[in-house]
């Protein structure tokens, strides 16, 4: 099966040579993507922190030179040599390698491998599963990785650091679609009332997880980190017994100066989230879950920009500036 596509078509493509490091929407053609049993016509992406950090150079995140850049995608398939995937269907594929080892989804056509490509599941719109992304992903197997370890609303409030971005964003209200209540931790009170149309039971300032105790007042039955460092070490200090604290970003630090005390004391874990990567089996059940029970209901709030890929550079700037605030959607149809 195969629709025609364009002999050359717009790209946001890295590059990292002898003549430096660069970004830029580039015309490219199929050949110059990297193989895959499954081509589609994509219609949106998004923008991740670790996108910013890839687009500009700031991180070391593509393991191989040149690259398409975003590492989600979602569009129509218009050619497969996979028998599940026939023309037309709709899919999405997050993470895997995208924008890492292999071409991303900042592309009119994206080439993927079968085995990563999601059929969008019933419950949720390519737009819709692009608000989610990377960052919905994430948040949602935060979840799934606590409540295997048998986290519950009865342990108390779930708090999420770095609240305001997109993870954060997204993390409030699933948690909060799910059942829990939700203590959202923030540096920008101006956010107070976006936090709280977003399921927040409370909104606190960063001054609340400020404890350098190896372990203080049992706040928090858990919650999930975007932050790293200190933080991180006063949320695990701040826990239940047996609550889980799951650690998903370092916006602020990568370290973490912490005792053992919470987890031998108190009986807490510490789960870490590792989206790019995820099994095939776990990656279906969470979307399968984001369409349905933890689907939130504000996903058009959190889309708080909408972008194309000329706009990329802007976006990546002030993202790692800490001006993120919900999530960007990128267009990438006319």
């Amino acid at each position: 099966m195969m629709t025609t596509t364009p002999a050359r078509f717009n790209a946001f493509r890295i590059h990292d040579d002898a003549a430096g490091y660069r970004s830029g929407i580039e015309q490219i053609a199929l050949d110059d993507l990297a193989p895959g049993e499954v081509v589609i016509r994509a219609e949106y992406s998004s923008v991740n922190f670790k996108d910013a950090l890839a687009g500009t150079g700031k991180g070391k995140i593509l393991r191989k030179a040149p690259l398409v850049g975003g590492i989600d995608v979602a569009g129509r398939v218009v050619a497969s040599t996979d028998p599940l995937y026939r023309e037309g269907d709709a899919v999405l594929a997050t993470g895997s390698g995208l924008s890492e080892t292999r071409d991303g989804g900042y592309s009119e056509y994206v080439r993927l491998p079968a085995q990563w490509t999601i059929a969008l599941p019933d419950g949720l719109s390519l737009r819709e599963s692009m608000i989610l992304g990377t960052a919905g992903f994430t948040a949602a197997l935060a979840l799934l990785r606590m409540e295997e370890n048998r986290q519950a609303p009865a342990l108390g409030p779930l708090a999420v650091t770095g609240a305001t971005g997109g993870v954060g964003s997204l993390a409030v209200a699933i948690f909060a679609r799910a059942g829990y209540q939700v203590s959202a931790i923030s540096g920008k009170p101006e956010a107070d009332a976006y936090l709280r149309e977003l399921g927040a039971h409370e909104v606190l300032g960063r001054d609340a997880l400020s404890t350098t105790r190896p372990m203080d007042t049992a706040r928090f039955g858990g919650g999930l980190d975007n932050v790293g460092g200190p933080m991180l070490a006063a949320l695990l200090a701040h826990t239940a017994p047996y609550g889980n604290v799951a650690t998903a970003g370092l916006a602020a630090s990568p370290d973490l100066h912490a005792t053992v005390m919470p987890f031998i004391i108190r009986g807490v874990s510490l789960l870490g989230v590792a989206s790019a990567g995820t099994a095939r089996d776990i990656r279906d059940e969470v979307w399968r879950r984001l369409a349905a029970d933890w689907k939130p209901a504000t996903l058009e709030r959190i889309c708080t920009r909408e972008a194309t890929l000329s706009d990329l550079p802007d976006v990546f700037d002030k993202m790692l500036a800490g001006g993120s605030f919900g999530r960007t959607l990128v267009r990438l149809t006319s």
